[in-house]
């Protein structure tokens, strides 16, 4: 009989070292910088590159999980993601390193995009439905609050070398799939096709989307590159829906969407994921660059976050098992967008002690959300795709991420560099070395310096100036958060509306040839939804 505690915290080691590695890469990149002499788009392309085939790669990482099977698929992923995280470690100090570890950063996240489909679909098979929003509560809660220990356990790795920061992930790796050979989980493999076809247009549709945003900060805005990238890769999804469709076995069920709880389920993860990934950004550089202080003691920041994400996960796991997704969903995003806002009227004080309650409650509401409207969007799919649909839901959290971030952060540079060269220039700078600093601070809201101290960035100004500048800064990140509390509201307004009652009480019923062919798309309280 499988160990269900000893399947979870295998599968909570199992995607430790993707979380992780989601802020502490960013911290490391002055000092790969240094070592490596990367140019400024290799930087760039250390983080961007992880992130981006984690991004396409999502939707044929949840497929092949389902065919192949969760658990082999995972040790696979697990093994991969570990074996190219030591490569990045190894990278040679020569001409080759830029191209090196930019290849191995790109092949590492897409170990993750196959290892973490295929965690959560074992973690989801071995609680029934009854009892998941409890244990998925915690595997979400301690998953995402180990995003926090990036910027923390990167600042003591970097003191050493920055090539520890990737070596950690190999014993984690090891102990992972330990766990996993130990408390086998079920496998269950299936006899199916691939849809290599709608497999191209899902990673080509994804892949140049996300890069289009992801490149909007350095193209900027009016660049024809980025918008022919964002329209090309729309043009690829809807290409991709519609070959989904038509075809018998697709990578993706689609007409899972045609289920209205289903379907609200991603709109809400989309919105809170505008909100949830670039938080962790913005956050660090409000701490580095605002409060003055170390990107390790940024880390707090998310910690105060996940302190009041983490306890009220649990009460939402406990709300979805007792009486569905609705009442924790619309509440969380209540309560998220309260406290967002409310983060947001107190960040020009410069006084975190002022700050953190209203943080805490962003989290909060974050907790009450997060983990109940993806497990119920797990829980309208049938037992055989659960791979593939937790590949949907990642894939929707990533594009709106990336969305959130391209978007919020273009608004943070913009501000930024208006409202500090009209401080230093009040303040008696000639208007050259005021848009240079400005220009230097803006850097980093477009991650091509995320970890330079505040000491670093107000080098060429004078000390009276560089409050002022604090304050600047603190004034365009309002307007961030006042971005993450009105899309926080949005998703409010679409969990009332439109989110079901109550939830499914058993299995839904339709096996995945059924969900394919649109017979069928979930149980019996999803459809009466």
């Amino acid at each position: 009989m499988t160990n269900k505690n000893l399947v979870l915290t295998a599968m909570i080691f199992a995607v430790a070292m993707m979380f992780i590695d989601q802020t502490i890469v960013a911290l490391a990149v002055p000092d790969l910088n240094h070592d490596l002499k990367l140019s400024p788009t290799g930087a760039q392309w250390v983080v961007n590159g992880y992130l981006l085939s984690l991004a396409a790669l999502f939707a044929l990482g949840g497929r092949v999980a389902d065919i192949v099977g969760h658990r082999k698929t995972l040790i696979i992923g697990v093994f991969a993601f570990a074996l190219f995280s030591a490569l990045c470690g190894a990278t040679p100090s020569g001409s080759a390193g830029e191209t090196w570890i930019i290849a191995c950063r790109v092949l590492q996240g897409a170990a993750a995009a196959f290892l973490f489909p295929a965690a959560l679909a074992i973690v989801v098979a071995s609680y029934d439905v009854g009892e998941r929003g409890k244990y998925l509560a915690i595997f979400f809660s301690i998953s995402g609050g180990l995003t926090a220990i990036g910027p923390i356990a990167g600042g003591y790795l970097t003191q050493w070398t920055w090539r520890s920061i990737f070596w950690i992930n190999v014993p984690i790796a090891l102990i992972a799939i330990a766990l996993t050979i130990i408390s086998k989980p079920e496998q269950q493999p299936r006899h199916e096709s691939i849809d290599w076809v709608g497999a191209g247009l899902s990673i080509a549709g994804m892949g140049i989307g996300v890069l289009g945003l992801q490149q909007a900060s350095a193209w900027g805005w009016s660049s024809p590159a980025t918008w022919a990238c964002i329209v090309v890769g729309i043009a690829l999804v809807v290409a991709f829906v519609s070959w989904e469709l038509r075809v018998d076995q697709p990578l993706v069920p689609m007409r899972l969407f045609t289920n209205r709880g289903f379907a609200v389920d991603n709109a809400v993860l989309f919105l809170l994921s505008i909100c949830f990934v670039p938080l962790f950004f913005f956050a660090s550089l409000y701490a580095q660059i605002a409060l003055g202080d170390s990107a390790s003691n940024a880390g707090l920041i998310l910690f105060v976050f996940f302190g009041g994400f983490t306890i009220a996960a649990q009460w939402g796991g406990r709300i979805l098992d007792r009486r569905g997704a609705r009442p924790t969903v619309v509440l969380g995003c209540a309560v998220c967008a309260v406290g967002f806002y409310l983060w947001a009227s107190k960040l020009h004080t410069l006084s975190f002690s002022d700050q953190w309650p209203y943080l805490a409650i962003a989290g909060a509401g974050m907790g009450l959300t997060l983990g109940p409207v993806s497990t119920d969007a797990l829980n309208r799919a049938a037992s055989t795709a659960y791979g593939a649909v937790t590949g949907v839901t990642q894939t929707v959290r990533n594009f709106g991420g990336s969305l959130g971030l391209a978007v919020l952060g273009s608004i943070l540079v913009t501000q930024v560099v208006s409202k500090v060269t009209k401080t230093l220039r009040a303040d008696g700078l000639p208007h050259a070395q005021a848009s240079r600093i400005a220009h230097a601070v803006s850097g980093a809201s477009t991650g091509s310096s995320s970890s330079s101290s505040s000491s670093n960035l107000f080098a060429h100004a004078t000390h009276a100036a560089v409050h002022a500048v604090q304050a600047d800064f603190a004034a365009a990140t309002k307007t961030v958060v006042i971005g993450m509390a009105a899309a926080m509201a949005v998703a409010f307004v679409v969990s009332f509306l439109g989110m079901p009652r109550g939830r499914p009480d058993q299995e839904p019923v339709a096996d995945a040839t059924e969900v394919r062919s649109g017979e069928a798309t979930a149980g019996p309280a999803a459809r009466a939804g």
